[in-house]
């Protein structure tokens, strides 16, 4: 975390625009997060990313690798948020991305042990990960733009199951709405997308000129 502290000091100083800083922080959270996660999914003895939530991992062995590395990956968005709050026009999508921080961040602050309150932020993070995807459409340009709608209602669609998978899980046990993929392989079909859009977005930011705006 003091690393990424300092990396965030470090954009600070630098002369480069707001958006390209907005863009290293969204790119940077997104990859460590990937690459963590795979650690900790590693890490965790008999793990399994069919039968087991993303969540399982923060209460795990593996628990200070991904509840530091979803809580960065929050602040990312957050700073991210900040930096274009002058360099984009569009506020829905600084205000979805923001919100989205603040559930990544807060999942990685409450773990899956406090019920209720870990949902409600993974919620957050989920829904509104997916429609800052969405609403980048007119942030980005031609092919970008349509592969961020894309996944972005890929994963409200995924979520969206999900949610119902759960509802029938638990008062039925039955999971079937779960495509066969189990909870955490639907899990991850929200996710996934997401942060696919995230290295996207994050590389198409650091990408512009500096006369950059929308």
């Amino acid at each position: 975390m003091l690393r990424f502290i300092s990396l965030n000091l470090t954009l600070l100083n630098m002369k480069y625009s707001s958006e390209k800083r907005a863009g290293a922080l969204i790119f940077i959270g997104a990859a460590q997060f990937i690459l963590c996660l795979i650690v900790a999914e590693s890490l965790y003895p008999n793990y399994s990313i069919s039968e087991n939530y993303i969540s399982d991992l923060g209460v795990g062995p593996s628990a200070y690798i991904f509840n530091s590395s979803v809580f960065l990956l929050g602040l990312a968005a957050v700073l991210s948020a900040y930096y274009l709050r002058c360099a984009v026009s569009q506020k829905m999508f600084k205000i979805f991305l923001w919100l989205c921080g603040i559930g990544a961040m807060g999942v990685g602050l409450f773990t899956e042990n406090f019920g209720i309150i870990h949902t409600v932020f993974s919620l957050l993070a989920f829904l509104f990960g997916a429609l800052s995807a969405v609403a980048s459409y007119k942030i980005q340009r031609f092919p970008l733009s349509y592969i961020a709608v894309a996944l972005g209602l890929f994963s409200i669609g995924a979520l969206v199951l999900f949610a119902v998978s759960e509802y029938f899980f638990h008062a039925y046990s039955s999971s079937f709405l779960y495509l066969g993929l189990g909870k955490g392989g639907m899990e991850r079909l929200i996710a996934y997308p997401i942060l696919l859009w995230s290295l996207g977005f994050g590389g198409h930011l650091i990408g512009q000129p500096e006369n950059f705006n929308n």
